[in-house]
């Protein structure tokens, strides 16, 4: 085996032991339980940290992998949403007594985060939270890609109805109307029977965080209804100060 590979087997040895310790190692550790010296141990320390497999905790000793931080990052500011959020929501479901929604862009899909529904119909809508869809489907994801900057070759337009934005050009196109009414809409996009409105949420500093909106029944959510929503829900939202 080539002075190489050796360096490399071992370096993969360090990894899945930091991963596998379940709670943050120092690099002293590390050596204790795989019987590398410290000189060595340094070596591929260093080389997993630039790589950006690890990370040290807080500036100290304890070494953490990365995917760590970032998931507390990330949940952190996933629960900062949906507290700060609660309220509009619930405006928004007192002004149109549709199920409401908040969601965030998530690796090319749109992440539902939390929704309200006070509702007392027998079909009510489906709990979504946690859950991803694909962007161009609904409005909640198209809400996000008018009024953000994000790279539409990435977006994967597969059809889920026959009403589905399938082509690069319209979608550009939809998204230029988005820009102009400043609110998005899934005329039966990605579910047959299913119809939404939403609108891109701000924060305080005028960053895109998100998007909020309704979805319902293509019965009661006429085109009118949803034009109607649109306009009211990107009126609810200038009201609420978002601080995340």
């Amino acid at each position: 085996m080539s002075e190489q590979i050796k360096s490399f087997a071992k370096g993969l040895s360090v990894l899945k032991e930091i991963i596998s310790y379940g709670k943050p190692i120092t690099a002293n550790e590390l050596c204790q339980r795989l019987e590398i010296d410290k000189s060595t141990m340094s070596r591929l320390i260093t080389t997993l940290k630039v790589q950006g497999f690890i990370t040290y905790l807080n500036d100290s000793k304890d070494i953490i992998p990365t995917y760590v931080l970032e998931n507390k990052t990330k949940k952190t500011k996933i629960e900062l949403i949906v507290k700060k959020t609660s309220a509009l929501l619930d405006d928004i479901y007192l002004h149109t007594a549709e199920c409401s929604y908040v969601a965030i862009f998530d690796d090319y899909n749109v992440l539902y985060l939390n929704q309200v529904d006070n509702s007392n119909r027998v079909l009510k809508t489906r709990n979504s939270i946690g859950l991803h869809a694909p962007l161009h489907t609904n409005a909640l994801g198209k809400a996000i890609l008018a009024f953000g900057n994000y790279d539409l070759n990435k977006v994967k337009l597969n059809e889920y109805t026959r009403n589905t934005i399938t082509t690069i050009d319209n979608l550009r196109a939809h998204l230029d109307e988005i820009r102009t009414r400043a609110y998005a809409t899934d005329n039966e996009e990605y579910e047959y029977g299913l119809r939404c409105v939403a609108v891109p949420l701000f924060n305080k500093e005028n960053i895109l965080i998100g998007s909020v909106g309704i979805s319902g029944s293509a019965a009661r959510l006429t085109l009118e209804k949803l034009d109607e929503f649109g306009k009211k829900i990107s009126d609810l939202t200038q009201k609420h100060i978002i601080a995340c």
